[in-house]
């Protein structure tokens, strides 16, 4: 028999692939976008009529149902972690399709991931049975989660209007901590729409209750916004840095707001919430590790080329 636990991991792992792919599909559709006007990192919008883009948004779109929907039967601890394959996929992609090498180094960071993904899936904790879209909203009214909503809207106000203007274009982690930030709340709302749609498709309708619709209100804000300084943070900085530097952040983020509003460390012992974190610790590694690398197949192959240029105009001295 399948577990909520498989079920979920299956579907994390599919949205990696989607969610991968969408992040080269996108950053060509802005390339292009560039070259035809003004780019999204300036403010332009021209990337609205690049099909290319639109194939990404509609290949992320695919991903996030996916995700979503792995909210409704696995802990946000085991979902989120798993979006480190996404750094592989979009890693790989961005090696044969646009030309951003990946060096050895690189790929070995892809393995670190994989292997720290695959001790988080060991050790992660089984799904809370939830009855009741309320039970959700009693969690999220607790004063450690409403402390924690008030410092997030807080340091995105903050880098939104003050730092943004200033220092978006040369600052990656502006951006990045914007959607982060933003991030952290829209699982936790997805989280709980996708427990209210699964329990509303097994006939026990929550959306007569506001407190389903206050969280769709919720999830929808948070992911135009994240969007909105996803595209800037794609078109202006390399893809091989954001894509891991934004999971790192996006995830720290996540599972330290799942463990607040969930507390799905109380059910687990000591060495499983051990294992958990060097499971995470390594993941970290592997995402950092690629992008500490992330030119350094290029300087390689650019190296090669000089070395060998030389050699060919000896050569063709020679003949003459």
């Amino acid at each position: 028999m399948v577990t909520d636990n498989t079920k979920g991991l299956l579907l994390a792992i599919s949205s990696s692939i989607f969610i991968g792919s969408s992040f080269i599909i996108k950053k060509k559709g802005l390339m292009n976008a560039g070259n035809n006007g003004v780019r999204a990192g300036m403010g332009g919008h021209t990337y609205l009529y690049e099909p290319w883009w639109w194939l990404g948004m509609i290949t992320m779109i695919g991903g996030e149902i996916a995700n979503f929907t792995a909210y409704a039967f696995a802990p946000a601890i085991l979902v989120t972690p798993l979006g480190a394959l996404s750094i592989i996929f979009s890693a790989l992609l961005a090696h044969f399709c646009l030309d951003e090498k990946l060096h050895i180094f690189g790929v070995l960071g892809c393995i670190f991931c994989v292997v720290g993904s695959i001790t988080i899936v060991l050790h992660a904790p089984s799904e809370k049975i939830i009855d009741s879209v309320k039970e959700i909203w009693k969690l999220a009214t607790e004063p450690g989660f409403i402390v924690y909503v008030c410092v997030v809207v807080v340091l995105v106000a903050i880098l939104i209007f003050k730092f943004v203007p200033s220092h978006g274009q040369t600052h990656m982690v502006i951006y990045i901590g914007i959607c982060s930030l933003m991030g952290s709340i829209t699982v936790m709302s997805v989280k709980a729409l996708a427990i209210a749609l699964k329990l509303s498709f097994s006939g026990d309708n929550q959306f007569i209750y506001v407190q389903t619709w206050v969280f769709t209100f919720v999830a929808i804000t948070c992911i135009v916004l994240q969007l909105n300084y996803l595209n800037k943070a794609l078109d202006t900085f390399n893809t091989a840095v954001v894509s891991p530097v934004y999971f790192v952040s996006f995830t720290s983020l996540t599972i330290f707001a799942s463990i607040i509003m969930f507390k799905d460390w109380n059910s687990q012992n000591a060495t499983h919430i051990l294992s958990e974190l060097c499971g995470f610790v390594t993941i970290i590694g592997g995402s950092f590790l690629l992008h500490k690398t992330k030119d350094m197949g290029n300087i390689d192959r650019k190296c090669l080329k000089n070395a060998n240029q030389p050699i060919q105009e000896d050569i063709e001295l020679t003949i003459e």
